[in-house]
């Protein structure tokens, strides 16, 4: 076979790959893997992303653009790819069928796979005899007993048919760099599918065909796939191939400590980005879970975590999705980033806004947000006009009281006050009952008044901001439509 492997002259560096298959969205699981991988690779290394795209009954052609914008959008900046290529192009599978094929044909001669003959209807049957008897379901092996006369008589006759691994007797044996040394009897490993009848390989064939080729030289998967790895190890060695090294991470689970699901959180990576999360701080969070510092650092930047992780600080006890904790780092890298940055990243969000105002909101928010889809709500009253009922302006106060307020808060902002809030407390203080604690109560609900007409919301911005953000007249022009409508008695 030819192409660049790691025994054919390929740089004696790290080589990591993310293959992901584009049968929808690219969920968070899935970048996580993508994560440990570049990092892993190092700064010296090299980082691949291969397209995996052989199940053409799930295969939904415009997810590819969609993944490859996501890692993108990350920053998981890789070194070769289906769109940048590189010397062991193409990265599509779909592109590279004569390999699996030339591969599929050496292990037919070297005895190592059989062409397999059965009908769906037959496999089916098979399995529900085997669940019936309470056996593991398993092939059979019936067409590896069929002589070469029959197999050459089924060939003529272009009988459908797949080609499968024999797996050979005994114990396959490796040292995972996360789980260490695992050994599993390979009497309990199924003969495998590796080239199905459409004449696309399955997995368990492309991607060991694969990694020989593009030199990958250690695998970072999720531990369920444990139980494949005999399988790819059976391959290798009948080809004569060399294995990259396996580290297999730990699961993600929710808090409840069920398997991670669109229930726990478990979403897209275009989800989380629509939502006003950051990259830096979705890294920094998915990079937590299945791996450490062994210290208390808790907040890194891509490269650092490029510099600092290796494959012994992955742990193999599962990681749990904490969604509090992604937002407590989002507002971390919210506050971390430039005031022009956070103004950019804001744009989608309020496309309404001029430049200038996109400024103002990113000062007002940057230390009160923790994801920027919470913005549009915060500052909605400054691209439209509130409509607070009487009952919401005047809260718990007299109907006279809120009215007298809004009065003199009018006269201090039309003489620009230097220090609006002391005027305010001050002018709140004045019909303040004598005892402490109704005093701070009054002062809120004096307060309160006028951030709801001004703003229309009981939560906004300080006032100070807010008023700026719209600008005095408009202000002004809100505090007398509040005060028609509570109509104060003369």
């Amino acid at each position: 076979m030819t192409g660049a492997s790691a025994d054919s002259g390929l740089p004696g560096l790290k080589r990591l790959r993310f293959a992901p298959s584009p049968t929808g969205q690219l969920h968070i699981g899935s970048v996580r893997t993508a994560l440990l991988s570049y990092c892993l690779a190092g700064r010296g290394g090299r980082f691949l992303v291969r397209i995996e795209d052989t199940d053409r009954e799930r295969f939904v052609p415009e997810a590819v653009s969609g993944y490859l914008d996501s890692l993108a959008w990350l920053e998981l900046h890789w070194d070769e790819g289906p769109d940048i290529g590189g010397p062991c192009s193409p990265y599509v599978e779909s592109e590279r069928l004569d390999h699996y094929h030339r591969a599929a044909d050496q292990l037919l001669e070297l005895g190592a796979a059989y062409r397999c003959f059965c009908t769906r209807e037959r496999l089916d049957e098979l399995r529900a005899a085997q669940r019936a008897a309470g056996q593991a379901t398993r092939y059979d092996r019936r067409c590896l007993r069929l002589s070469p006369a029959e197999v050459e008589a089924e060939l003529a006759r272009r009988t459908p048919h797949v080609v499968r691994l024999l797996m050979p007797e005994g114990a396959s044996s490796w040292v995972d760099l996360v789980l260490g040394p695992q050994q599993i009897q390979n009497q309990e490993i199924d003969d495998q599918v590796l080239l199905k009848s459409d004449g696309f390989p399955t997995y368990h064939l492309a991607q060991v065909v694969d990694d020989h080729l593009m030199g990958i030289t250690h695998v970072v998967r999720g531990v369920e796939w444990v139980p494949s790895t005999p399988k790819h190890l059976a391959v290798y060695g009948a080809l004569g191939w060399s294995p990259p090294e396996f580290a297999h991470v730990a699961l993600v689970l929710g808090q409840d400590h069920k398997k991670l699901a669109k229930r726990h959180g478990a979403m897209a990576v275009s989800q989380y980005r629509e939502m006003g999360y950051l990259p830096q701080a979705l890294t920094n969070f998915l990079a937590f879970l299945g791996w450490s510092p062994g210290t208390e650092e808790e907040i890194f930047t891509l490269g650092e975590l490029r510099d600092r992780m290796t494959f012994d600080r992955l742990q193999s006890s599962p990681a749990v999705f904490d969604q509090q904790r992604l937002d407590y780092l989002n507002g971390v890298w919210i506050r971390k980033i430039p005031t022009t940055e956070l103004a950019e990243r804001l744009r989608i969000f309020l496309p309404q806004a001029s430049q200038e105002t996109l400024q103002a909101v990113a000062a007002m928010v940057q230390e009160r947000i923790h994801r920027l889809d919470e913005v549009p709500g915060l500052v909605a009253f400054a691209f439209q006009e509130p409509s607070p009922s009487p009952e919401d302006l005047r809260g718990r106060l007299d109907e006279g009281v809120a009215a007298a307020f809004l009065v003199q808060a009018s006269a201090l902002i039309r003489g620009d006050c230097q220090d609006l809030l002391a005027g305010l407390k001050e002018v709140a203080a004045a019909t303040a009952p004598a005892d402490p604690q109704m005093a701070k109560r009054h002062l809120r609900d004096c307060m309160q008044v006028i951030r709801v007409a001004i703003t229309g919301q009981r939560v906004s911005p300080p006032l100070p901001e807010s008023i700026a953000l719209i600008g005095s007249d408009t202000a002004l022009r809100r505090l007398n439509r509040a005060l028609e409508l509570l109509d104060p008695p003369a």
